[in-house]
């Protein structure tokens, strides 16, 4: 069920386009049900592709080609780490590993207290600072050290009351 506060922003976003090309809004409405949902269930595809006036398909086409948006609940903090071959030259992987230990989880799985998903991530464009994550489809890391790591993942945990 989509509310008046999101049908409003949607109407927003199409409103940059011309009437015939409302479709275009489609990534911005899946940005909006992101944002307010944590997820993008079929349900909300149905929503907007009925919105935008294009088949569900294309929309759920959009959710699955781009990895920003989330196919199913995540933690609350979502680590995305760069593993693209720049990043692996300058330890992606040693990042995502250094994680996967600290966390106890794999990447794509999500800590049992619901706090964070771990994921690997297409080139986030910031090759030269890497190894490089971005934190809630929103705060880029940069030069990410084990040290950095743990400081960003007991912060988190510290802000929450967990630590």
């Amino acid at each position: 069920m989509m509310t008046e506060a999101t049908k409003a922003r949607f109407a927003r976003e199409v409103a940059k386009y011309p009437a015939d090309q409302k479709q275009s809004a489609v990534m911005a409405c899946l940005s909006i049900v992101q944002q307010e949902e944590g997820w993008v269930s079929a349900e909300n595809e149905a929503i907007i592709a009925d919105y935008l006036g294009m088949p569900q398909i294309a929309v759920h086409e959009v959710t699955t080609f781009y990895n920003m948006y989330n196919q199913q609940p995540t933690g609350k903090y979502k680590l995305n780490v760069c593993t693209n071959l720049p990043c692996q030259l300058r330890d992606g992987y040693k990042a995502l590993h250094h994680l996967e230990s600290k966390l106890g989880i794999k990447m794509g799985e999500t800590t049992a207290d619901g706090m964070f998903t771990l994921q690997q991530s297409e080139c986030l464009g910031a090759c030269a600072d890497s190894p490089v994550m971005l934190v809630n489809d929103r705060c880029m890391c940069s030069f990410m050290t084990n040290e950095k790591l743990d400081e960003l993942v007991d912060g988190l945990r510290a802000a929450e009351g967990q630590a």
